[in-house]
């Protein structure tokens, strides 16, 4: 008799509804005649995302405590089930807002991949040891290096995706290899008893944390493990880098939450300090450097880098606080990431070039609806009022401030002042120009009209602006996720 684990399938459903999606998607692809192909795969993979949310919704509602699941292998508790919830609709959008990209091939791939990337992220955020988190990372990572790399017509594209393979796998082979240095020290693999093993003065566990903090660090993009960013960003199709911007930070930043306080809470003084490092580097490098930027997606880019150094507070504050705070920060962030790089594809499909500041120039009078949607993004990013951004980098100060930190608070203050010079400047490109240097779309040149990508950027309009006036009910229900974790 084998003694098998008992599974339990409502904790697994939506990966499972993914995977599903995933699979449909792919036949599609091979199956379904070229002027549906596109339509069939799409549709599939949104329903797919849809499904995943509302299964993530109600293990959300039915798990009061945290379960674990196949032998320590998972866990069923509500910050996953919250974590799911945002990568779900965030995989949705991204879906609307891909339908309206001019691909000329490869559709059923490109939509399979998307919801096998998004199937491996829900299933990452609830590794409960080194091993399932290692698989989850590695599960999502390799769908994205291919899905970076899928528009084999653009030089760019391919030049992406090698840069992303190179340094995601460097990455990935520093987060394996400190785990083999903790599972060496401790001989366990789950979190909680590593925890529990607790060999304070054992080098190869300190070695073995700063590694995995460092692998971590790579995929939420945090300087100065920030390298692949701009260059992936800026190469890869536009929907891509906007899923990538909102989902892989997402997923990676609540892993690195759950497997720095659940297995190394005794070595709490170390990590604390370098996770305020890695904040205090992230706000100078990416505030600095995209004052800099003319294109737009490197722009968005190192914005991106700045907001993992404020995501990284709220972590480096060690707090259930903290961490209620980061929870609430990635639901606007998630929406004005991937509606900025969404309106930013707009730009693209009517000039049929790289987006630079210039290219924005008109836009606001040109289509008003995608202008003050950018316009809307650019002030939420900044942390003005009216947005889910100013309570996501309040909660995020207030809890740094609550831990002693007041010192991160200081330079998170100044962060946001810096950034307003490039936030900003993305308005002042669409709205402040003269009647005279406006420049309307080529002849050739046309307005996009697909509905899909209309509600894509309305849909994250609406989180955005709606993040800040109901952000009460989204704050209760991080402050719910965030005791699943023993602080």
């Amino acid at each position: 008799m084998i003694d098998t684990p008992t599974v339990d399938w409502l904790a697994l459903s939506p990966s499972v509804a993914l995977l599903g999606a995933s699979g449909v998607a792919l036949l599609a692809a091979v199956i379904v005649p070229d002027w549906m192909r596109k339509s069939v795969a799409a549709g599939v993979v949104l329903i797919g995302f849809v499904l995943a949310a509302v299964l993530a919704g109600v293990v959300f509602d039915e798990t009061p405590t945290p379960e674990v699941l196949l032998d320590g292998s998972m866990v069923r508790d509500r910050i996953a089930a919250l974590t799911q919830v945002i990568l779900a609709v965030t995989g949705a959008v991204v879906v609307l807002a891909s339908w309206a990209e001019r691909r000329r091939d490869n559709h059923g791939e490109y939509y399979a991949l998307l919801a096998a990337a998004g199937a491996g992220m829900v299933f990452f955020v609830s590794a409960d040891n080194l091993m399932t988190l290692f698989l989850g990372l590695e599960w999502f990572s390799l769908c994205l290096y291919i899905l970076v790399a899928l528009d084999t017509e653009r030089a760019t594209s391919l030049e992406a995706g090698l840069k992303y393979l190179i340094v995601g796998g460097f990455g990935s082979a520093v987060l394996l290899f400190g785990s083999a240095f903790v599972y060496g020290a401790t001989g366990e693999l789950g979190f909680a008893e590593i925890a529990a093993a607790n060999p304070t003065d054992d080098v190869f566990l300190l070695a073995g944390l700063a590694m995995i903090l460092a692998g971590l660090a790579f995929k939420v993009s945090a300087a100065p493990f920030h390298m692949w960013t701009p260059d992936v960003y800026q190469g890869a199709p536009t929907s891509v880098t906007a899923f990538m911007s909102a989902a892989t930070k997402a997923a990676a930043m609540v892993v690195m939450l759950r497997v720095l306080v659940t297995a190394f809470p005794d070595q709490s003084e170390i990590w604390t300090i370098a996770v305020a490092v890695l904040v205090c580097i992230s706000l100078a490098w990416g505030n600095l450097a995209a004052l800099a930027q003319r294109d737009v997606k490197r722009l968005l880019a190192y914005s991106s880098i700045s907001h993992a150094g404020f995501m990284l507070m709220a972590i480096a504050a060690d707090s259930e606080r903290g961490a209620e705070a980061l929870l609430y920060y990635l639901v606007p962030y998630s929406a004005m990431s991937v509606g900025a790089f969404a309106v930013v594809a707009v730009r693209e499909r009517e000039l049929q070039r790289p987006v630079t500041l210039e290219s924005l120039a008109g836009l606001g009078w040109e289509r008003p609806f995608y202008g003050i949607a950018m316009w809307t993004f650019m002030l939420g990013m900044a942390g003005f009022p009216l947005t889910g951004g100013l309570f996501g980098k309040l909660f995020v100060f207030s809890a740094a401030y609550d831990s002693g930190d007041w010192w991160l608070v200081l330079i998170g203050v100044a962060a946001t002042a810096v950034s307003l010079g490039y936030y900003l400047n993305v308005v002042r490109w669409m709205y402040m120009r003269a009647g005279g240097e406006l420049r309307l779309a080529p002849a050739g040149g046309s307005p996009p009209t697909d509905p899909a990508l209309g509600v894509a950027i309305g849909a994250a309009v609406l989180v955005t602006v709606g993040s800040f006036f109901a952000a009460q009910p989204i704050l209760d229900a991080a402050a719910d996720a965030a005791a699943s974790l023993p602080f």
